[in-house]
This record gives structure tokens, sequence and C-alpha cells, in this order.
């Protein structure tokens, strides 16, 4: 619980062979859930298949005609130990959080505590609800507007046929889902600012048209060389910089509401 971390002074040493603690815990549950994720990494990577499906039955294509190749002898393998870490890291971050907050905890005082709990919260579901949107939206896009760039053997053309490779497929989905994830942490990082007055919700606001901008080309880095995926994250990206405007608004009237109340009461 918050309230049972004392914040009292530690030597070196202590903070060191806690810190040795904490790291040990994180790694034995990601370890753990490595080892879980791989027995399961077929039926795991089958699940993030699902969405290559949808764009075929999307794009009017006969499902039972389509499939993904490796080339590469050890090439499916090594796909199931990226399945299994992204899948651990996933399942593990809970524990890594929980002991991220134990160890930085004893520093703070009680009132940053509870502030800082509920970003701590906030945080893993915003990068979940990004994560959905990669899964049921945007990769069957994507993958639908690649599939229609197929061509068919007709009038004497040669056929030009998509063909994903596993370890392309699981790339381009594990890219996205990441990009996604680590955008919508915007609210988040812009809310911890504002708190600390770093930023206000006026200097968001004045430098909106630079956010827009900065959006286009975050999202023509971090995604996939096509234009539907670059603008799918870039659009998102300026509603998550208005409502991180918007936060960062409550939190200012939260913060003069609070220093009237101290006024009013050193007045009393």
């Amino acid at each position: 619980m918050i309230g049972e971390y004392e914040d009292k002074p530690q030597p070196l040493l202590e903070h060191l062979i806690e810190l040795r603690r904490r790291l040990i815990w994180s790694l034995g549950a990601f370890f753990v859930a490595f080892l879980v994720s791989f027995y399961f990494a077929k039926q795991i990577f089958n699940y993030l298949v699902y969405p290559y499906k949808w764009a075929v039955q999307w794009a009017g294509l006969d499902l039972s005609k389509s499939e993904l190749i490796y080339t590469a002898p050890q090439e499916f393998f090594f796909t199931q130990v990226k399945v299994a870490m992204f899948t651990a890291m996933v399942v593990a971050f809970p524990v890594i959080a929980s002991q991220i907050y134990k160890f930085v905890a004893p520093g703070l005082y009680k009132n940053e505590r509870a502030a800082f709990l509920p970003f701590l919260i906030a945080s893993p579901v915003l990068f979940l609800m990004g994560a959905a949107l990669v899964y049921f939206f945007f990769t069957p896009m994507v993958m639908w507007f690649f599939l229609a760039m197929q061509q068919a053997p007709e009038k004497g053309q040669v056929a030009i046929s998509l063909m994903p490779k596993v370890s392309e497929y699981l790339s381009l989905i594990m890219t996205l889902v990441f990009s996604f994830g680590l955008v919508f942490q915007l609210p988040v990082v812009t809310s911890l600012l504002a708190r600390v007055g770093l930023v206000s919700a006026q200097a968001l606001a004045e430098k909106r048209k630079y956010a827009i901008v900065i959006a286009f080309v975050v999202a023509a880095v971090l995604t996939p060389p096509d234009p539907m995926s670059q603008i799918g994250l870039a659009l998102p990206t300026i509603l998550l910089y208005e409502i991180s405007i918007y936060t960062a608004r409550l939190i200012e009237r939260g913060r003069d509401k609070e220093a009237l109340a101290r006024a009013a009461a050193d007045a009393e």
C-alpha cells in the first residue's frame, strides 16, 4: 500500500541492494512469462494473424489460398522467440511497473505517491488501447491496402501476388503496436509535466501547429512507409495532443483551487 512506505534516508549500499532485488523480481517475472509464452508461441502467433485474415476477407480474396511463408529453416523458430518475448513484456509489465514503483516510492512524499499512482495505472491502460486500435483496425486496414496492390494474370499480364513472410508480418504488427502504444502515452507524459509545472495548457495550445508537423514526422519514422499507417498514427497523435491540453487545464484548475484553499486557511 502507498501509506506503508517511509521516507527515511538510506546509505548507497542499501539502495543498490534494493535495486538488485527489484531487478531480480522484474527479470524473474519476464523469464517465467517468456517460458510460458514460448510454449504457446504458435497459438499466440495464430491470434496475431487474425488481422491479416480480416484484410483478406475485406479484399474479397479466397482465404483458403492465402498464406504466410518463411524462406529460411530457422525463420519461424526465431519468429516464435520474438512472439514469446513480445508477449512476456506485456504480461510481465504489471510486475515490472510495480517493482519500479516500490523502488522510487520511499523517496516520494505521501501526496506525491498519491499523485503518481494514477499515472502508473493509466499508462498500461492507454498502451492497451493503442494496441487494440492497431489489432482491430489499423493492421487489417494496412494489410488490405497492400493486398489491393496485387495483379491478376489477365490480358497477358504476369500475376503479382502478396506472400508475406512470418517474420516480416510479425515485425509490422509489433512496430505498429509499439508505435501506437508509445503515442498513447502522450497524455500521461504531458500531464506529469503539467503537474510539476514544466509545461502549461497555454504553452501546449500555442505550439499546436508545431505539434501537428511533428506528429506527421514521427509517424513517418515509426510506421512502415505507406500513407495509410502514417496518417493512421498521425491523426490519433493530434487527437491525443488535444486531450493533453485539456488534462493540463484540469490540473492547473485543481492547482489553483488548492492554492486558494491554502490561502483561505492561512488567512483564518
